[in-house]
């Protein structure tokens, strides 16, 4: 088990801190953001410990996105895979097909007490956009989505949701045109408009408060996994192991955080790109350095003059140079295992999946049913998977079919 150790708060559901590393994480911002965050973050930390604030929380989640979402047994993948036992939190089931929604409609809570009549927010693979336009929608706010432009080609169903909810679309055309850019152009937005604006970040990355609030909003997921696994096995499995797809990092944050201090064990899968090319989106297994990226200090993809490097993913919502300040902590600690899945494994994995289950995972838990793929054969019946199902596969099938030459939904 690993540490506490002081440094970086993470704040779980029962109002106590657990605290990171100092290495990783910080609020490295301009001068003009100081105030806006400083008093963001004075909101939040009243908000979570209000108790109505968390029972409009509550019903929502309930009520408006759908928990809690399935928790099933893959029956068939488990016979044909052997080896462990291989279970889903099926958390595409969810409003809006992905985790992205808990996180969304928090911000958007969060801009209505803040007195705040418009918010923007960023998004790679489309989820983090269109689920912030829904909520938006829900709760009267008017939307802006930055988004490169490169995604918006590659994941048009997503594109099309966020215009019928109302959202304004920002197509960011420099760099690489897809997340990181994305990210980048959102945040330059908000320093200019604070005044009027709240932001919402799609992920665990940025500024210590927006890591917090996303890990807090998305902690649902295992809050719900640790009643539904005590519901099937009558105890939390010992040794469990959760497997999650590691893009900026907050669905995996949100599977794993009440296991922090339990025997659980937790493997994180980031995109190891094309498999005949070197580029990757997987900082944590490809030995990447230390760098500042989105104000907070994480492991970078960077070039050799340390500049942030090129990136590559057949999944859009994996395609990002960083990573979440929390899963720096997890692997420097060793709380966690960080591998990487190329392209062709992931699609692979969609492949069987789909055919064998009745779910339709999209190609980011594609990339982490891959490694339960790999895993549960090494493994006793008697072990149990859980891999976290955190997207629905309509906003690939465009992408899908090309590659394979069908789409199963």
């Amino acid at each position: 088990m690993m540490q506490i150790k002081k440094g970086i708060p993470f704040i779980d559901q029962h109002n106590k801190e657990y605290l990171y590393g100092g290495k990783f994480g910080g609020n490295f911002i301009p001068e003009t953001l100081k105030k806006p965050i400083d008093d963001l973050t004075k909101l939040f930390s009243k908000l979570r410990k209000n108790k109505n604030f968390l029972k409009e929380r509550d019903y929502y989640f309930k009520n408006y996105i759908g928990s809690p979402t399935p928790f099933i047994k893959l029956e068939n993948l488990t016979k044909h895979v052997g080896g462990a036992q291989i279970y889903a939190k099926v958390v595409s089931e969810a409003n809006g097909g992905a985790h992205k929604i808990y996180n969304a409609t928090v911000h958007c809570l969060i801009a209505k007490k803040a007195g705040k009549k418009f918010i923007v927010g960023d998004t790679g693979a489309g989820y983090a956009g269109k689920m912030l336009s829904m909520a938006a929608k829900k709760f009267n706010l008017k939307c802006k989505i930055f988004m490169g432009a490169k995604d918006i080609k590659r994941q048009r169903p997503n594109v099309e949701a966020m215009k019928k909810n109302g959202a304004v679309i920002v197509p960011v055309k420099t760099g690489s045109q897809t997340l990181v850019d994305a990210v980048s152009e959102c945040m330059r937005y908000w320093v200019s408009n604070c005044d009027t604006t709240h932001m919402c970040v799609g992920s665990t990355v940025g500024p210590n408060i927006f890591v917090k609030i996303c890990a807090w909003s998305t902690s649902q997921i295992s809050r719900e996994l640790i009643v539904q696994l005590k519901e099937e096995f009558g105890k939390i499995p010992k040794k469990i192991k959760l497997i999650n797809c590691v893009g900026g990092g907050s669905s995996a944050m949100g599977f794993w955080n009440e296991f922090i201090d339990t025997d659980a064990e937790f493997y994180g899968v980031e995109a190891g790109g094309p498999k005949k090319s070197k580029l990757h989106a997987a900082p944590l297994s490809n030995g990447s350095k230390i760098g500042i990226l989105h104000g907070a200090a994480q492991y970078v993809v960077q070039d050799k003059e340390g500049q942030i490097g090129s990136t590559e993913s057949i999944s859009a919502g994996l395609d990002y140079p960083g990573i979440s300040p929390l899963h720096c902590f997890l692997k420097d600690t060793k709380r966690a295992i960080y591998t990487s899945v190329n392209d062709e494994e992931a699609l692979n994995a969609y492949r069987l999946v789909s055919k064998l289950e009745n779910i339709s995972p999209s190609l980011e838990p594609s990339h982490a049913f891959a490694e339960a793929i790999k895993f549960a054969p090494k493994l006793k019946r008697s072990d149990v998977i859980v891999v976290n199902s955190c997207g629905d596969s309509l906003k690939d099938k465009d992408i899908i079919k090309s590659r394979l030459g069908y789409y199963i939904r």
